[in-house]
């Protein structure tokens, strides 16, 4: 007798009702919703059935009546009423039982509570918006917390129940999102800066179920997370359950899941390790580019030419007879490779990875340097600031786009840092491999192949802190110019970091868009400039200190502003008049977007009080900068006082 009873509501349920039918067992699935039951009958399970089966003696008649010899408990981890009345019905019977269990995470750093009802009486104490993501069941419970419609925004499932149910309690317009999970820290990070949620109420739903992703999305957004705790269970992991299975019903089971490795193929035809020749041996199906194939010697495999990560998952997706695959990547997968774009794709599938040589660690050992200390960056399909990079590192190494790549560089370093060498690796590990060392004006007559990287040779890298440089060392013509002091200190309350995109709105010489830039190697600085002699100095001074990620815009703003792209930190440091109308122009773009505000005369700060308050913006701090600085007169030293500035530092509330 082999008919197998499973209650489902996790992938789990899902996976090892396929593997039970494909090893030949009758399946039975009982599930809770008819969206559930929708999706497990899409997987090819005859018996399908939504709904409870009556408590234990229901579920002890439907085990009777379909003759199973198993029961298999994959519920959800919070579903202790159903997973109770299961193993009670067991006991009844007889039956064997199996119960499923599902990873759990790490709790350090939330606010843990045993329940949603506790969950809500530790958020009535609190204020800010709150989400919640623990489903519609108990959803009444938060109606108890003041001014729920105002706070509380449910995410639940896109179904007619839930949908209803939440309506009824006065969940709806903005406070009721409607999506079908799990999500990925995209598009958690997403919602949760759409809503503005300072909390967020979630519950242990493993790996599989995206915990991990609602975590990473709250600590990268500040919202603090309240977690309710599993309760108590005990039970057997996805394999050992298979294992189980197969011993109660006397029958070979596949592998839980579908296995993809991941293989870091090094440089050229010969740069693989043993490990990776086994594993491609009993591999079957290989996937890669053309020369990857090629490399690799998979003569006789079945073979897919592809790179591309969505095609490659849609293709194992439709072609589900391949348990054993494996995906060839150029170098090692942990270094600017397509393993990170892939590994999104693939959920559900046993991964497993195999390293190889970095291009960085091949080209330096053959210049005979040390890699440890050189800085790496990739310009190969992707904007990089190469210049900026190389300014403040002795060694800094690069992936190229062919080329066209090469040649960009080159241009780049010769306005900017002509006194560095490059080192150029054409086609590493290939027949045809090539290294040259030269000047890059010289390397800009030479042809290259579309294989290349480089490392940059600095002998004079700046490795000052950028934020301090001197009023004389600016070319300033007649354009105004924020003082070193006051300049210094505005930039360390935007609170910059290397990839952030800022906007300097009344740029004048550039002398903050410098320094801004300098702060944020890996971002980018859109200097906003309406008068056309700044405009034109602020290019002179951003080639004198080495800031390629410094970008002119010419116009006045808020227009201007229009077709950039969404700033996370913006720098006011002359409006026109126009402060209410840029305040709003940036949170537009970007709520959650860092601005601080220069104000020089007392009619300006009078503004940008007003426009703090009446666009609900946070004031952290305003200070009045007062500098005077010394100059000798014979054998004295005079004070000069330079005009005091008021320096604002506020954020969306």
């Amino acid at each position: 007798m082999k008919d197998v009873l499973i209650f489902s509501g996790t992938t789990e349920g899902r996976e090892i009702a396929k593997i039970l039918s494909r090893g030949g067992a009758s399946v039975h699935v009982r599930v809770a919703t008819d969206f559930g039951a929708g999706i497990m009958s899409g997987d090819g399970i005859d018996d399908v059935q939504a709904g409870s089966c009556g408590g234990a003696e229901g579920i002890a008649r439907e085990i009777k009546n379909k003759n199973c010899s198993v029961v298999v408990d994959a519920t959800h981890p919070y579903a202790s009423v159903i997973s109770e009345h299961i193993r009670q019905a067991c006991e009844q019977t007889g039956t064997a039982l199996v119960r499923i269990l599902r990873s759990g995470s790490s709790e350090s750093g939330m606010i843990t509570v045993p329940s949603v009802p506790e969950a809500v009486d530790f958020l009535s104490k609190t204020a800010g918006t709150i989400l919640v993501t623990t489903g519609s069941k108990e959803a009444g419970e938060y109606t108890r917390i003041p001014d729920y419609k105002e706070r509380v925004v449910m995410r639940v499932l896109s179904t007619l129940q839930s949908v209803q149910k939440c309506a009824e309690l006065g969940f709806e317009g903005k406070n009721l999102v409607c999506a079908q999970g799990p999500f990925s820290e995209e598009s958690n990070i997403a919602l949760l800066r759409q809503t503005g949620a300072e909390w967020l109420v979630t519950k242990d739903s493993g790996p599989s179920g995206g915990f991990p992703e609602k975590l990473s999305a709250a600590e990268k957004t500040g919202t603090k997370v309240v977690l309710v705790a599993r309760p108590p269970d005990s039970g057997l992991s996805f394999e050992e359950a298979v294992k189980k299975l197969e011993s109660l019903l006397g029958i070979r089971l596949e592998s839980a899941k579908r296995k993809v490795t991941l293989i870091g193929i090094g440089m050229g035809t010969d740069g693989m390790t043993v490990r990776s020749e086994k594993i491609l041996a009993g591999a079957d199906l290989i996937v890669g580019a053309g020369r990857m194939l090629k490399s690799a010697g998979t003569a006789g495999k079945k073979t897919l030419q592809e790179y591309r990560a969505d095609v490659i998952s849609d293709y194992l997706r439709q072609n589900p007879e391949y348990r054993n695959v494996a995906v060839l990547l150029s170098g090692d997968i942990g270094f600017y490779s397509g393993a990170k774009k892939l590994l999104e794709c693939l959920e559900g599938y046993e991964i497993d990875v195999e390293c190889g040589i970095s291009s960085a660690a091949y080209l330096c050992s053959k210049m005979g340097i040390p890699w440890q200390d050189v800085r790496m960056i990739s310009a190969h399909g992707k904007d990089c600031n190469i210049s900026g990079n190389a300014r403040i590192s002795a060694r800094t190494f690069t992936l190229l786009s062919g080329n066209e790549g090469v040649k960009s560089m080159c241009r780049e370093l010769s306005e900017y840092l002509p006194e560095v060498t490059v080192t150029i690796g054409e086609n590493l590990g290939y027949p045809e491999e090539r290294i040259i060392t030269r000047k890059p004006e010289q390397i800009l007559n030479e042809r290259t192949g579309e294989l290349c990287a480089a490392v940059i040779t600095n002998p004079h890298p700046q490795t000052e802190c950028p934020v301090w440089i001197p009023d004389e060392d600016f070319i300033r013509g007649d354009a105004p110019m924020t003082k070193s002091d006051v300049r210094a200190l505005s930039a360390a309350r935007l609170r910059l970091k290397p990839d952030s995109i800022v906007y300097d709105i009344g740029a004048g010489t550039g002398s903050v868009s410098v320094v801004m830039a300098l702060c944020c190697p890996d971002g980018k600085v859109y200097a906003v400039e309406k008068e056309k002699e700044a405009a034109d100095l602020i290019e002179i001074n951003k080639k004198k200190f080495c800031a390629p990620n410094v970008e002119v815009i010419r116009g006045t703003a808020p227009e201007i502003l229009r077709d950039l792209p969404a700033p996370t930190h913006a720098f006011i440091g002359g409006s026109s008049g126009n402060l209410r109308q840029i305040v709003d122009a940036l949170v537009s773009k970007n709520q959650d977007v860092r601005m601080v505000i220069n104000s020089v005369t007392l009619e300006t700060l009078a503004e940008t009080m007003d426009v703090i308050r009446e666009s609900d913006l946070i004031e952290e701090e305003t200070v009045c900068v007062n500098v005077s600085k010394a100059r000798k007169a014979g054998r004295y030293h005079l004070m000069t006082a330079q005009n005091p500035v008021y320096i604002s530092a506020v954020r969306k509330r």
